[in-house]
């Protein structure tokens, strides 16, 4: 059995953002606010992306293979739905060699919270 270096970071764990400040909660109403939230609604109206958030806030760093295992749905299909919630930003990625990792983009989690709290 081998013990893995905890001193190593894992090269498919994305890597810490700044933390959020006053300013990125700004602008929470408004057209420009309302078409941020449709964005984020849309890409959370289908029941395996919300799974997949689920799968990377209790494990970040899986890659598409981990994710396909875990959910009844072609890797195509999976693929398909990384890359929505990549494109609405509430998934972040990091690529070593040909893995690439995914984590939850926990800024743009309290900027979703905070747009949902004023409905």
């Amino acid at each position: 059995m081998t013990i893995k270096n905890q001193s190593v970071p894992d090269p498919l764990c994305c890597s810490e953002i700044e933390p959020a400040v006053q300013e990125d909660f700004l602008g929470l109403e408004g057209p420009q606010a309302d078409a941020e939230l449709a964005k984020l609604a849309k890409a959370l109206g289908h029941p395996a992306r919300v799974r997949i958030l689920r799968m990377l806030a209790r494990n970040p760093a899986r890659v598409c293979s981990q994710i396909v295992g875990e959910l009844p749905l072609a890797q195509s299909t999976v693929s398909e739905h990384l890359r929505i919630l990549k494109d609405a930003g509430l998934i972040r990625s990091t690529q070593d060699g040909s893995r690439v990792g995914y984590c939850i983009d926990n800024n743009m989690l309290r900027r979703l919270k905070a747009l949902t709290a004023i409905i």
